[in-house]
């Protein structure tokens, strides 16, 4: 693994076709209306900031948007797009690198906690989080509920997509809490494979990262349309709070 992580030039140059569903007005513009209220007035920060899916939809509504994402071949793609220069961006790890603010909003979407793959590496990501927000700001972060109850006994494996030309397969390490999500596809009569590893975690578990980087739970819905979140939520988005004073 080179130091863009597992975000290479492989993976950059297709990323936003691979994800196009995510590019979906109907999908997107709900997740900046959320942010850009919470965002206010102050200035947002995006970890894991990527090609700008939401940066650069959230700077064109006004609000100052920095970035960090290790990833330089995916901050090129950002970069090179209509608005990318609005947004601010340093390389590095999210969960450790420090920009200056503060902000009133610092955020994590579509799942990029698990791209941290222990539990020291996202305590820290929370604690980093709040030292980067002014009091009274927000923490916010998009992430899948792990699917442990469609997992029959015994079994590692689990299909999330199927088609002629693409496979999903999440492989799942119960013990440890981790995943690894296996892409295969067919592109121009090659099969193409790619595996990236995760950390699932639950939203107790967040709730608790959050205290001990002294935030505390506001919100958290099943979706950016403020779905309620129910036992049958396959993703959450939650909202923590820095407190005021």
């Amino acid at each position: 693994m080179g130091d863009d992580g597992y975000f290479d030039e492989r993976i950059a140059a297709t990323y936003d076709e691979s994800s196009a569903d995510r590019f979906d007005p109907a999908a997107l513009e709900p997740a900046v209306d959320v942010l850009a209220e919470l965002a206010g007035t102050g200035a947002a920060l995006e970890l894991g900031v990527g090609t700008g899916r939401v940066a650069i939809p959230l700077a064109q509504r006004g609000v100052s948007v920095h970035g960090i994402d290790l990833s330089g071949a995916m901050v090129a793609r950002l970069r090179a797009k209509p608005g990318g220069e609005a947004v601010d961006v340093t390389i590095g790890d999210f969960a450790t690198t420090t920009v200056d603010g503060p902000f009133s909003l610092v955020y994590l979407v579509y799942n990029t906690i698990g791209n941290l793959t222990t539990q020291e590496a996202q305590v820290a990501c929370f604690r980093n989080a709040a030292a980067h927000l002014r009091p009274g700001g927000c923490f916010v972060i998009e992430v899948g509920v792990p699917q442990l109850r469609r997992l029959p006994p015994g079994d590692t494996f689990q299909v999330f997509h199927g088609s002629d030309m693409y496979w999903g397969i999440d492989e799942y390490d119960v013990a440890n809490q981790g995943l690894v999500s296996h892409h295969v596809s067919v592109e121009e009569d090659r099969v193409q494979h790619f595996s990236m590893p995760f950390r699932y975690v639950w939203p107790a578990e967040l709730d608790l990262m959050a205290q001990l980087a002294g935030m505390r739970l506001r919100e958290r819905w099943g979706g950016w349309k403020h779905e309620p979140f129910t036992s049958d939520s396959e993703q959450h988005v939650s909202v923590w709070e820095k407190p005021a004073g």
